[in-house]
Formats: structure tokens, C-alpha cells, sequence
């Protein structure tokens, strides 16, 4: 099915290896897979929503094998809970991938659907309004948090939550020795289950999967992210070979996301070592904030190729170039936030370095009279 694919130029291949890098350094500085800017991202270029996620989800199973080595050799990963959420998670993306595909097959034939990306429009459209819904809830309730830890003298994350399921003991109670927390099994496959299903809606998973084991579960902040890289290993591989099967991964725009990112991680990697973390999340929660406003931009787009809503196509072309001027410069925004830190501490400690090496240049000898 590659007639649905974008014709790839320069000027397209160069937007997306430039998507790939911004969403390699949001990923390497914030420990998320930077989909939430790389999926609108193709979809503004003209890359079919389910091809975007498809191709998205493929690149980020080899990202993700990276991070949970990494992570795994410093302890951070409970195989365990991996496990066991891995159990729903490709319940989740299965359903994912069919309510996406089904759509799509049947773009066609939607009643009153006009002009050319009808076919599209029903899996777009479903696509960013989860894709609002879901990150929107999810920036607010960061900036939320960063209010709240600003106003209160607490150390680390809330635990209420986790506190109350643990009250409540619902059987069987698992005991997951790397995170050091007991939770109910049926917790665990539910949250695996969301996670799987948002992965492989809008190859956005770990926004969901991070907060819940850390908020949810009690798990500290570390051996959480490390489990949900090593959780993406198999998601990525299960929700690639689900949408390849379906026809829906374009393995060139795969390709071109890995030569900028593969990049861009590790410069947002060395960002989180020379930023503050409460300047980590206001920047994360900002460029989300801004990338959900991108993607809603866009919905007028989908409603009018569906005859819900009576538009003159000509503006299809003014909606998409504000929802993609807009995601760039909320990128690009946070892309040089990031560097400007990390290139100011590399200055630092160049000049730091040559101070201490001119003080412990030895003094020259003197000849003896």
C-alpha cells in the first residue's frame, strides 16, 4: 500500500531527519521518546496519521533498546513489573492499531467526506483528539506539580495515591523487589493496558506509563523511567510488526528520524546533567502545551475533509502552516533552551580546565650562580 506514503524530496527528507533531531534532544533531556512532537510532526508534512505512528513506534523500539541497557546496568529496571504490564500492553496496542487501521480502510467511504485526504481523515481526526485529550491532561498536571512543589517544603513526588490502593490490598498483591513496592496485580495489568493502548494510538506511551509507576505504584523516579525504556523495547517491537503487517510503516522516514535523533538524544541527555529539574519539567510542560495546541490547530482540517464543518478548502492550507509553524517553534524553542545550557556549561568547563591547568604548570627552574 506505498501509494499512501508521502512522496519524499530534499526539503521533506530535511524536516524529518530535523524532526528526528529536536525529538532526540526532548527525548534524551525529558526521558521520553519524543513522539509528541515527532508524530504531528510527519502528520504536518502529509504523512497519514496511522503511518506517522507506525513508522514513529518502529523507531522508537531501537531508541528504547539503548536507554534500557543503559539503564539496566545501573539497576534500574524491574523485569518484573515489565513483565506483568507487558501482559495488557499488547492487548492495548492491538486495539490500538485495529481502531486506526479500521478507520483508515474506511476513510473512503465517509458519508459527505470531500477534497483529497478524505480517506485520512477519519484516523487523523481520531488520532489528535486523543492525542489532545491525553497530553493535555498530562502538561496541566505537570505544571500543577511544579506549583505545588514550589509552595510546599515536601521532598519527591506525592504518594497518596499509591498509599490508598495499597489500603484497599486488592488480591493477588505482587511484590516487585528491584522498585522495592507491592502493588495488586489487576493495577498493574490496567495501567499496562493504557499504556499500550496510547502507545499504539499516538506512540505517546511513557507520559502515561512513568507518571502511574512512580505516582500510582510508589516506585522511585529512576527504576521507573528505566522500566518504561525497557517496557518500549517490546512494545516498540510488538506495536512495529503490528502496523508493518498492516502495511503502515514507512521505513524511509524510520531511517531519516534515526539520523537526527541517534544525535539529538545525547545532547538532551548531557542537558539534564548542567539544567535544574524543576527547569526540565516547565520546559517540558511549556513545549507540550504548545504541541497540543499545533495538533488542534489542525483538527478544522480533518472535520472539513469529513463534511462536518463547512470550510473553504483553501484554508486547509493556512491551518496546516500555522499548526506546523507552531510546532517548530515550540521545538526549536525547547531544542535551544537545551543547548544554549549545555554549550554555556561546555564553555564553563573548558575554561575551568585551563584555569586549573596553568595553576599546575610547575615553575620553571632556576640555574644555580
Amino acid at each position: 500500500m506505498t501509494e499512501m506514503f508521502i512522496q519524499l524530496n530534499m526539503m521533506i527528507a530535511l524536516q524529518v531527519v530535523t524532526l528526528g533531531f529536536i525529538g532526540g534532544v526532548l527525548s534524551g533531556f525529558i526521558g521520553s521518546g519524543g513522539a509528541f512532537f515527532m508524530t504531528p510532526g510527519m502528520m504536518n508534512l502529509g504523512v497519514p496519521g496511522v503511518v506517522a505512528v507506525g513508522s514513529n513506534i518502529t523507531h522508537k523500539f531501537g531508541k528504547a533498546m539503548m536507554g534500557s541497557k543503559k539503564h539496566g546496568e545501573m539497576g534500574n529496571v524491574d523485569r518484573k513489573m515489565g513483565f506483568f504490564m507487558l501482559l495488557t500492553a499488547t492487548v492495548g496496542i492491538r486495539v490500538a492499531v485495529w481502531i486506526s487501521t479500521v478507520l483508515f480502510a474506511g476513510g473512503g467511504d465517509s458519508h459527505g467526506a470531500s477534497g483529497s485526504g478524505a480517506q485520512e481523515a477519519p484516523a487523523n481526526l481520531y488520532i489528535s483528539v486523543v492525542f489532545v485529550s491525553v497530553l493535555t491532561l498530562v502538561a496541566l498536571s505537570m505544571l500543577r506539580d511544579i506549583i505545588s512543589s514550589a509552595q510546599s517544603d515536601a521532598a519527591g513526588p506525592s504518594r497518596q495515591i499509591s498509599e490508598y490502593l495499597n489500603r484497599l490490598k486488592l488480591p493477588p498483591m505482587i511484590y516487585f523487589p528491584t522498585a522495592d513496592v507491592k502493588v495488586s496485580l489487576w493495577v498493574v495489568l490496567t495501567v499496562g493496558l493504557a499504556t499500550g493502548y496510547l502507545a499504539g494510538t499516538i506512540g505517546v506511551g511513557g507520559f502515561i506509563g512513568v507518571p502511574a509507576m512512580i505516582y500510582v505504584f510508589g516506585m522511585p523516579t529512576a527504576v521507573a523511567a528505566g522500566t518504561e525504556l525497557y517496557l518500549a523495547v517490546f512494545m516498540g517491537a510488538f506495536g512495529a510488526l503490528n502496523y508493518a503487517y498492516e502495511g503502515m510503516v514507512d521505513l524511509r522516514l524510520t531511517l531519516l528520524l534515526y539520523l537526527g535523533s541517534l544525535i539529538g538524544v545525547y545532547v538532551g541527555a548531557y542537558g539534564t546533567k548542567v539544567v535544574k529539574e524543576v527547569v526540565i519539567r516547565l520546559v517540558t510542560s511549556l513545549i507540550i502545551l504548545l504541541c497540543v495546541v499545533s495538533r488542534a490547530i489542525a483538527i478544522p482540517i480533518y472535520l472539513r475533509q469529513l463534511g462536518w464543518v463547512n470550510l473553504d478548502p483553501a484554508w486547509d492550507a493556512y491551518f496546516n502552516g500555522a499548526s506546523k509553524a507552531l510546532l517548530f517553534v515550540s521545538g526549536i524553542s525547547g531544542a535551544a533552551v537545551i543547548l544554549t545550557a549545555v554549550v554555556r556549561a561546555y564553555i564553563q568547563r573548558r575554561g575551568v580546565h585551563a584555569t586549573l591547568a596553568f595553576t599546575r604548570k610547575p615553575a620553571a627552574v632556576q640555574p644555580v650562580a
